[in-house]
C-alpha cells in the first residue's frame, strides 16, 4: 500500500520537518499529515497526524494522553457586563478552587460527588481489560486527587465573548490527563523501548500483544480521565460565577469537550493525534489562539487530505526557553491590556508573541474546518511553574 504524506505547516523548521519524515519512515505508518500549526515536540511533531497499521506508538500520544478543549455556553440577562465588572474577583476565586501549576492537586473531598461517581466507574471499566497490577493501584490510589486541576504551559481556562452578545458568554478550558497521563506514558515508553533509561524514540507496540492491549486499556482510561477532569473544573467555575454573580441557578450547555492527543481506531487502522483536532464531517472543535486572541469554535469538513483534522491552535514560533529570551514583559503586559489574566514572568513563555499568527493558521486549513465563533477573552488563568 502506497503511503499518503501531505503537508499543511506554516514556516515549519528543519527540526519539525526531520521528525515528521522520520516518523513517516516507519513501515507501519500508512497515512501521515502536518497540520497547520505544527512545531518540533517529543519523538512526533505537535501538530502531526500518524496513522497505522497494527501497531500503536506510546510516545506519538506523548506524555499529555488526552490533552484537548471544553466549551461550555452560558447565557443569563446582562451576563456579560456583570463578569466584567467583576473580573478580579472571578479570577481570585478561581484561582482559589482551582490547583493550577506543575504538581498542584486537588484534596479529594473538594472534588464533586458527580465526578468522583464517575471516577470509580472508569476504574472500574478499566479493570476489565488487561492492565499491570502496579499501575492499577497507581491509578487507584493516587489519579482521583488530579481530576480538576490545571497544570501549566499551554493550558488554560478562560471566559470569553461572543462578540458583543450581552447576555451570553463562553468558558473554554484547555488541559488533559495531568500527572495521571505523565506517569503512564513515561512507564509505557520504558515499556515498549525495554530500557528504562533510553527510551526517547520511536518504540512500537504490536496492537494484539499483552503490552500493546495494556497500553490500549490505559489509553482509554486516560482519554476518558481527561474529558472528566475538564468538566470538574467546570463545575468550580461555574459555582463561582453563581456565587459572584448571585445567579444561583447559572449553567452551561455542551458545545463541545474534545480530546486532541490520542490513538484511536478507524476502522482497522490506528489514528494517532499529537496535537490535532478531529474534524469529520459536522464534528466541533476548539481551535485556540493565545492569551490574547482567545478561541474558534469550528466544524469539520472531513476533509481526507487533512486526514479529518485541524490543528489544534496557533503553533509556537519561539521555544518556552527562546520567548523568554525575545519577548519582555512591557510588550506581554502592554498586548494583554484590557483581559484579566496571569501575567507574570513565570508565563511570560505564554505571551501571544509566541504563537504564530492564529488568522493565517485559520486560513491555511479552510478546506477542513469552518469558523462557526470567534470568541474573544475577558479573564484568562495560566498555572505558573
Amino acid at each position: 500500500m502506497k503511503k499518503v504524506i501531505t503537508n499543511f505547516a506554516l514556516n515549519p523548521d528543519n527540526d519539525t520537518l526531520k521528525q515528521f519524515d522520520k516518523c513517516c519512515n516507519e513501515d507501519f505508518v500508512v497515512k501521515a499529515s502536518l497540520m497547520p500549526d505544527a512545531h518540533s515536540g517529543y519523538v512526533a511533531p505537535i501538530g502531526s497526524v500518524l496513522v497505522t497499521k497494527d501497531y500503536v506508538v506510546p510516545s506519538w500520544v506523548g506524555y499529555d494522553i488526552g490533552c484537548g478543549m471544553i466549551a461550555l455556553e452560558f447565557e443569563s440577562e446582562g451576563i456579560l457586563d456583570k463578569v466584567v465588572f467583576s473580573a478580579d474577583e472571578i479570577y481570585d476565586k478561581v484561582k482559589e478552587k482551582v490547583p493550577m501549576g506543575v504538581g498542584k492537586v486537588n484534596h479529594i473531598m473538594e472534588i464533586s460527588i458527580d465526578t468522583r461517581e464517575k471516577f470509580k466507574e472508569l476504574l472500574s471499566k478499566f479493570k476489565e481489560g488487561k492492565y499491570d497490577d502496579e499501575i492499577f493501584r497507581y491509578l487507584k490510589n493516587k489519579s482521583l486527587s488530579h481530576l480538576g486541576s490545571l497544570g501549566s504551559g499551554n493550558h488554560f481556562i478562560e471566559i470569553c465573548k461572543e462578540e458583543e452578545n450581552q447576555n451570553k458568554i463562553w468558558l473554554v478550558i484547555h488541559s488533559g490527563s495531568r500527572g495521571v497521563g505523565h506517569e503512564v506514558a513515561l512507564r509505557y515508553m520504558k515499556k515498549a523501548s525495554g530500557n528504562s533509561k533510553k527510551f526517547e524514540a520511536t518504540y512500537p507496540l504490536k496492537i494484539d500483544s499483552e503490552k500493546g492491549e495494556e497500553y490500549m486499556n490505559i489509553l482509554d482510561f486516560g482519554l476518558e480521565f481527561a474529558l472528566l477532569n475538564r468538566m470538574e473544573m467546570a463545575y468550580k467555575v461555574r459555582d463561582v460565577l453563581r456565587e459572584v454573580l448571585n445567579i444561583s441557578n447559572l449553567d452551561f450547555s455542551m458545545w463541545t469537550n474534545k480530546n486532541h492527543n490520542h490513538a484511536i481506531f478507524e476502522g482497522e487502522y490506528l489514528i494517532h493525534r499529537k496535537g490535532a483536532t478531529p474534524a469529520k464531517k459536522g464534528e466541533r472543535g476548539v481551535i485556540p489562539g493565545n492569551m490574547r486572541d482567545g478561541s474558534f469554535l469550528v466544524e469539520g469538513f472531513g476533509d481526507k487530505d487533512f486526514l479529518e483534522s485541524s490543528s489544534h491552535g496557533a503553533g509556537r514560533i519561539y521555544s518556552r526557553v527562546q520567548a523568554k529570551k525575545n519577548i519582555s514583559m512591557k510588550e506581554f503586559k502592554d498586548s494583554m491590556e484590557g483581559i484579566c489574566g496571569t501575567v507574570t514572568f513565570e508565563t511570560l513563555d505564554e505571551a501571544p508573541q509566541a504563537y504564530k499568527n492564529i488568522n493565517l493558521v485559520m486560513e491555511v486549513q479552510k478546506s477542513s474546518v469552518k469558523i462557526i465563533k470567534h470568541l474573544k477573552p475577558i479573564i484568562n488563568w495560566k498555572g505558573e511553574k
